[in-house]
């Protein structure tokens, strides 16, 4: 058996119960992390009047929405180095940790502690951004892997904001009380968090792992033949320089994280438009518009994406169409700003398509997909750490420039470049990254090509 084929029994298994066990296990440290990283605006109206503020200014505003960002970029880089050292050593930790801030947060005595616990919590979170995917897709098979990673990461993140949402609307209805109604509220990220600690723990290392990396050929096989049912012989050891490897896919690897940092600033045009003006000619607050899109629109193409396109259509074509057309659906709304706003109705129904289309890059870049199907299992953890690292420096970038360019350039003028934003995007798409659907990552790598030669000669 050539050193390529021996992953096969991995690769050609048919998708089954293991698959959707290793989702839900992933995908619940993934549904903390969009319900962490969105509570905190759900709630910020809450939190203010509880220490005694009457005005946040935007130096704090920036701050305590930047700084789970800011964590999740230092424990993107962390995790991503511990990572070669074990996908399961470390996994559990990040959820974790989720779980002990979410509960610490609704003891913040200040607004500097709730930034400071943020921060800690965001480096959780980052390690859950590397390790999450890079463990589904090493455990996935080649035929279903960007399935895999779509409900997992892409299906798992809007269902945790839609579930913040929920819950703070459900608390308000009970009549609690607004500092009370906070604290519960970000207090229960750890709830999926702490649920999921035990499955993560029994979740068993992955082949690719053992084999590549632990030198632990064995091992290796007996997790490919749990998986498969098969007995097969473990690929050899990749014992090329860390160094060597990294260059051969550095451009491959940051390409990935550009297009992350270019979908992460466009996806945030959703609250500068949206809500601020259609909710409101809705009847409609910001939180319940909100669910409504999600419900409707976000949600539904997300899982549409993952189970019929990511696989059967692939990867850049979903991305590049989905650039393509959010910044159609910009357009429209930034040149016919006074009817849809005269016409809400029609409106919504333009943030709705804007927010199917900008799904086909979540599908992709969003959900990580990229970083981890790009890097051999040789540097596969830092190569994912550092398109997450691209990806929460435009999440910043929009959390802390677009206020700013919001006041200069007016709202069209946002909207304009968002949609360039979006153009830039599918143009980038076409040029810097392959297609990965359906592809083993060995094939995708070289990885085959290399251990043949090495075992050949």
């Amino acid at each position: 058996m050539s050193q390529s084929s021996a992953f096969s029994a991995i690769d050609e298994q048919e998708f089954k119960a293991f698959h959707w066990r290793a989702i839900v296990t992933t995908g619940l440290g993934v549904f903390c992390d969009g319900y962490d990283l969105s509570s905190i605006g759900i709630v910020l109206p809450l939190v203010l009047p509880s220490f005694g503020i009457a005005k946040i200014g935007s130096i704090e505003s920036g701050f305590l929405a930047g700084s789970a960002l800011v964590g999740a970029a230092v424990g993107a880089l962390i995790f991503g180095l511990l990572g070669q050292n074990g996908r399961k050593r470390f996994y559990g930790l990040d959820v974790l940790l989720i779980g002990i801030m979410s509960v610490a947060q609704a003891f913040a005595p200040n607004l500097e502690w709730l930034i400071a616990i943020r921060f800690v919590l965001g480096i959780g979170i980052g390690a859950d951004y590397v390790l999450s995917p890079t463990i589904m897709a090493e455990h996935a098979n080649r035929a279903d892997r960007g399935r895999t990673l779509g409900i997992g990461f892409g299906v798992m993140w809007p269902l945790g904001a839609f579930t913040a949402a929920i819950l703070n609307l459900i608390l308000a209805g009970f009549g609690f009380s607004h500092d009370l109604q906070w604290r519960i509220v970000l207090a229960a990220g750890a709830i999926p968090a702490f649920s999921v600690l035990y499955l993560r723990r029994r979740m068993p290392e992955t082949a690719r792992y053992l084999a590549r990396l632990a030198a632990d050929p064995g091992a290796a096989a007996e997790v490919m033949r749990t998986i498969s049912g098969r007995t097969v012989t473990a690929p050899m050891e990749d014992s090329r320089p860390f160094g060597v490897v990294f260059a051969q896919h550095a451009r491959l690897i940051f390409s990935a994280a550009l297009l992350w940092l270019v979908f992460d600033i466009v996806i945030y045009s959703s609250i500068l438009f949206g809500p601020s003006l259609i909710a409101k000619g809705l009847g409609m607050g910001p939180i319940e518009f909100a669910l409504l899109t999600q419900a409707i629109f976000v949600i539904p193409s997300c899982v549409f994406y993952a189970l019929y396109v990511l696989d059967k259509v692939g990867r850049k074509p979903l991305q590049i169409w989905g650039f393509i057309g959010a910044a159609v659906m910009l357009a429209i709304f930034a040149t016919m700003k006074q009817s849809l706003v005269a016409l809400p109705i029609l409106g919504f129904v333009v943030f709705g398509l804007y927010n199917v289309a900008i799904n086909g890059a979540a599908a992709v870049s969003g959900a990580g997909i990229l970083g981890v199907e790009l890097s051999p299992t040789r540097i596969r953890t830092v190569g994912q750490s550092i398109t997450v690292v691209g990806g929460r420096i435009g999440a910043s970038i929009s959390a802390f420039l677009f206020p700013v360019l919001f006041i200069r350039l007016g709202e069209v003028g946002v909207i304009i470049l968002l949609a360039a934003l979006s153009i830039l995007g599918a143009l980038l798409t076409q040029m810097l990254v392959p297609e990965t659907a359906r592809v083993s990552l060995e094939a995708l790598n070289g990885d085959d090509l290399v251990h043949a030669a090495s075992a050949g000669g």
